[in-house]
C-alpha cells in the first residue's frame, strides 16, 4: 500500500578511486532524463496537458447511433514510459554485470546489501506494470437519458460499514449515510444498510435521531440544488441556521454515552434497545445487516460499499456508474466501478503522507488499463452477481419473492435475521466463493483480486469532483497501526494459493499479475539499508552505490520529502511489526486481529495537525525500530566526524556511504 522506492541496483563493491564515465553512464542518464521530464509534468498540470494532449488513443463507446456515454484514453506518455523501463533496465543490468564481475563480494555486509538491493529491483520490476498502460476516461452523463429512463434505472443498495463507536464516532457514520441517502437517483430504488460490527446502542439511536432529521434534510438538498450533501460538510462551509439540527438529541448521547429513556419517543423504540444486557458484548450480539441479508429485503443488482467515513461528496455519483452499466457496447465482463479514495483536511505538507496519491493517481489509473483497479476498501459500486461466480457461470440475479413484499413484513424481517446469523453461512460457500472472501486482515483487495482471477473486470472512475472524501490519520501511532494490519494482510495474501505473482499472471495476465504484485511490496529492504550505510561511516566498510531516478508525483517538494520520510518510518516500522505478526501467526503463537484505525478528530489535534506538527500520539512498540534507528545513525555521525578531525581524511568516509 505504499509507494515503491525508486533506488535500485545499489550494487556493493569496493570503491573506485579513479572511476570514469562510461557508455553505461551515458546510458542512465539518458534514462533519467525522460524519467525527470515526465516528474516535471507530474509538478505542472497545466503544462502537462497541454504537452500531452489527453490521449493517443480514444475509443469510442457510442452503438446504434446514440451519443457516447464514455470515453477511454489512453496517456500520451505511454510510450515514453515503455522506452524508460527498457533502457533503464538494460543499462542497470549490464552496470550490475560490469561491477560485479570485476569487483568480488568481500564482506557479509555486501551480501545483505545485494539482497536487500535484489528485493528493491525485484519491486521496481512490478511497478513498471503500472505505467505500460496508463488510461484517463471521461463521461457524459448529459447522454443517459438517451439510454433509460430514470424509473428504468436498476436498484442501488449501499452497505457503511462500522465497528466501534468510540473509534468511529456514530455522528459521522449518520453523515455518510445522510449523503448518500440524498443522492440524484429515484428513492423507490435507493436503500442504505449499516453494518455494525460492534452493535452498539448508540449507533443505533444515532440512526434513529438521523431518520427524523433527513425527513427534512434530503427534500432541503434537492429542492435547493445542493452539492454538498453531508450534513457536517455543508454546515461546516455554510453555518447557516437549520431549525431542525435543534431537534437532534444524538450528539448529547453519543459524547455522553448514556441512552436516556427520556429519549425515546415510542414504545417501538424502548423495545429495540431493550436487547442490550449486562451480558452484552461486541462479540455477542443480536444480528446486524450483512451482504446477504439485503438480497432478502431489496436484492438490488448494484451495491455500493462505504467506509464509515466516506461520504459521498457528489450527488451525481451514480449516474457517473450507469453510464458504463447502461452501455450496451460495454464488455459484460465489467464487475465493478472502483472511485478513488481522497481525503478531506490534510496539511498542506501532508507530514504523514496519509493522501497516497501514488495509490490512488499512479496505480489505480495503471491497472485501469490492465484488468482494472483492485477494490480500495470504499468507493466502489459492484454489481452484485459479481458475488456468486464468474462472468461464465453465473445467472442473472432474479428477484427473490420476498423483495415484493414490504421490508418491514415479519416474513422479510424473519429472514433478514436468520440468513444475518453466524451459523448461517456454516457448510455454505460464504467467504470462500459466495461474497466477500475470509483469509486476510485486508479483505478488500483479497476479493477483488480473486474476483479478476475470476474473470471479472473493473474501471477506475476519477472524476474532477472526488466522489467520496474521508478522513487521513491526524498522528503517528495511527498511520503506523493502519500501515501493520495492512502489511499482516497483504503478506497473507501474497503467500497464500491465490498470490497474485503466481496464481495472478496464470489466471489474468503476465501485467496484471506484476502490478498485483506490487501491491504487496513490504519494504523490509528500506530498514536495513538505513543502518548499513551509517554504519559504513564509523567502521571499514566500503559500498559503491548508484542512485536511481526519483519518480515524482504532482505536488510540492515539501510533501515528496515527508512521502520519501514516511515511506522510509513505514519500513523499518510498520512492515518489520508486519512480518513478525505474520510469522507468529502462521506458527499459531499470535494473531493480529482487526484493529480500527481511529477516525476521532479533537479539535486540539486537528489544529495541531494543520500547523504541521509532528505529533506521535500514545507509546507504542511501534516507535522502537524508529528509535534504535535514529541512536544507531546519530552516534555513527559523530563518530564519523571525530575519525575525520583525528585523521583528517574526510574523502574516504564520504565515499563509504556514496
Amino acid at each position: 500500500m505504499t509507494k515503491t522506492s525508486q533506488f535500485l541496483f545499489f550494487t556493493p563493491s569496493l570503491v573506485e578511486k579513479d572511476k570514469t564515465i562510461t557508455f553505461l553512464d551515458y546510458l542512465l542518464w539518458s534514462a533519467y532524463f525522460i524519467k525527470a521530464y515526465y516528474g516535471v509534468l507530474q509538478l505542472y498540470p497545466a503544462r502537462r496537458e497541454k504537452w500531452e494532449g489527453e490521449a493517443t488513443e480514444r475509443k469510442s463507446t457510442a452503438s446504434h447511433g446514440l451519443p457516447l456515454l464514455h470515453t477511454r484514453a489512453l496517456m500520451r506518455r505511454t510510450p515514453a514510459n515503455r522506452v524508460f523501463a527498457v533502457v533503464y533496465c538494460v543499462s542497470s543490468w549490464l552496470c550490475y554485470i560490469t561491477i560485479s564481475c570485476s569487483t568480488p563480494f568481500r564482506s557479509i555486509v555486501s551480501l545483505l546489501i545485494l539482497l536487500a538491493d535484489a528485493v528493491l529491483a525485484f519491486m521496481w520490476v512490478t511497478t513498471l506494470a503500472f505505467r505500460m498502460c496508463p488510461t484517463e476516461r471521461q463521461i457524459f452523463i448529459e447522454h443517459l437519458e438517451h439510454y433509460a429512463k430514470e424509473s428504468n434505472y436498476p436498484g442501488l443498495d449501499v452497505f457503511i460499514c462500522t465497528a466501534d463507536p468510540y473509534k468511529e464516532p456514530p455522528i459521522d457514520v449518520v453523515n455518510t449515510a445522510l449523503s448518500v441517502m440524498a443522492y440524484d437517483y429515484p428513492t423507490e430504488k435507493l436503500s442504505v444498510y449499516v453494518s455494525d460490527d460492534g452493535g452498539s446502542q448508540l449507533t443505533l439511536f444515532a440512526f434513529m435521531e438521523a431518520a427524523r432529521f433527513a425527513s427534512h434534510w434530503l427534500p432541503y438538498c434537492k429542492k435547493n440544488k445542493i452539492v454538498e450533501r453531508c450534513p457536517k460538510a455543508y454546515f461546516a462551509s455554510n453555518p447557516s441556521w437549520f431549525p431542525e439540527t435543534d431537534q437532534i438529541k444524538g450528539e448529547t448521547a453519543v459524547k455522553s454515552g448514556i441512552i436516556s429513556h427520556d429519549y425515546m419517543n415510542s414504545k417501538q423504540e424502548l423495545e429495540a434497545f431493550s436487547r442490550w444486557t449486562d451480558g452484552f458484548t461486541s462479540q455477542n450480539h443480536p444480528a446486524v445487516i450483512q451482504l446477504r441479508v439485503s438480497a432478502t429485503m431489496t436484492n438490488a443488482p448494484v451495491i455500493l460499499t462505504l467506509d464509515s467515513d466516506m461520504y459521498s461528496n457528489d450527488p451525481r455519483t451514480p449516474l457517473r456508474v450507469l453510464c458504463y452499466l447502461l452501455d450496451p457496447s460495454m464488455d459484460p465482463k465489467l464487475g465493478y466501478v472502483q472511485f478513488p479514495q481522497i481525503f478531506h483536511g490534510i496539511n498542506k505538507s501532508d507530514i504523514y503522507g496519509g493522501e497516497l496519491r501514488h495509490v490512488f493517481q499512479v496505480q489505480m489509473s495503471g491497472m485501469d488499463g490492465l484488468a482494472g483497479p483492485q477494490h480500495v476498501g470504499s468507493g466502489g459500486f459492484f454489481r452484485r452477481k459479481i458475488f456468486f461466480g464468474g462472468p461464465s457461470e453465473t445467472p442473472e440475479m432474479n428477484q427473490d419473492q420476498l423483495t415484493s413484499k414490504s421490508i418491514r413484513s415479519k416474513e422479510v424481517l424473519a429472514m433478514a435475521h436468520q440468513v444475518a446469523g453466524c451459523n448461517f453461512e456454516n457448510q455454505t460457500k460464504w467467504g470462500t466463493k459466495m461474497g466477500f472472501r475470509y483469509g486476510s486482515l485486508v479483505e478488500d483487495l483479497y476479493t477483488s483480486h480473486q474476483l479478476q482471477c475470476e474473470g471479472w473486470k473493473s474501471i477506475n472512475c476519477k472524476p474532477k469532483r472526488p466522489a467520496f472524501l474521508g478522513n487521513s490519520p491526524l498522528n503517528l501511532h495511527d498511520l503506523l497501526n493502519q500501515t501493520t494490519r495492512w502489511s499482516v494482510g497483504l503478506l497473507e495474501i501474497a503467500f497464500c494459493k491465490y498470490s497474485p505473482i503466481i496464481y495472478g499472471v496464470r489466471s489474468i495476465n503476465l501485467l496484471s499479475g506484476l502490478a498485483g504484485s506490487a501491491q504487496f511490496r513490504l519494504n523490509l529492504p528500506t530498514g536495513l539499508r538505513s543502518l548499513v550505510f551509517h554504519l559504513c561511516i564509523p567502521f571499514p566498510w566500503s559500498l559503491w552505490t548508484r542512485l536511481s531516478g526519483v519518480h515524482i508525483i504532482r505536488g510540492t517538494t515539501v510533501r515528496w520529502w515527508n512521502n520519501q520520510r514516511m515511506w522510509m518510518m513505514r519500513g523499518l516500522s510498520s512492515f518489520s511489526f508486519g512480518w513478525i505478526e505474520y510469522f507468529l501467526k502462521s506458527i499459531g503463537i499470535s494473531t493480529f486481529g482487526f484493529k480500527v484505525t481511529s477516525k476521532v478528530v479533537q479539535e486540539e489535534q486537528s489544529k495541531r495537525y494543520k500547523q504541521g506538527i509532528f505529533e506521535f500520539g500514545v507509546a507504542s512498540p511501534l516507535f522502537l525500530p524508529l528509535t534504535t534507528a535514529a541512536i544507531i545513525n546519530l552516534a555513527s555521525f559523530l563518530r564519523g566526524i571525530a575519525l575525520v578531525l583525528k585523521q583528517g581524511r574526510l574523502e574516504i568516509y564520504f565515499c563509504r556511504c556514496c
